[in-house]
């Protein structure tokens, strides 16, 4: 279980850092409320022994707890 939660968490992040960098690009604005569902989207998936090679949709993770965290500072120098 520990190690799905691991997963969960790294395709997340790898996820979302990889999602940041378009969505400007996009014209997206919208934002979610506190406690709104979140739309489904998919992504790749990433561990700490590389990416997946199935990605992974929120919808299949429904039921569970999702925490999305963001590491703008990683892996750079700033």
């Amino acid at each position: 279980m520990g190690f799905r939660w691991t997963l969960v968490f790294l395709a997340l992040v790898f996820g979302f850092s990889l999602g940041s960098q378009g969505a400007n690009a996009q014209g997206s604005s919208t934002l979610i409320e506190v406690g709104e569902i979140a739309p489904d989207f998919t992504m790749k998936g990433a561990t700490r022994y590389g990416v997946l090679q199935d990605p992974v949709r929120l919808s299949d993770l429904r039921g569970e707890t999702v925490v999305l965290a963001f590491f703008f500072k990683v892996r750079t120098r700033g």
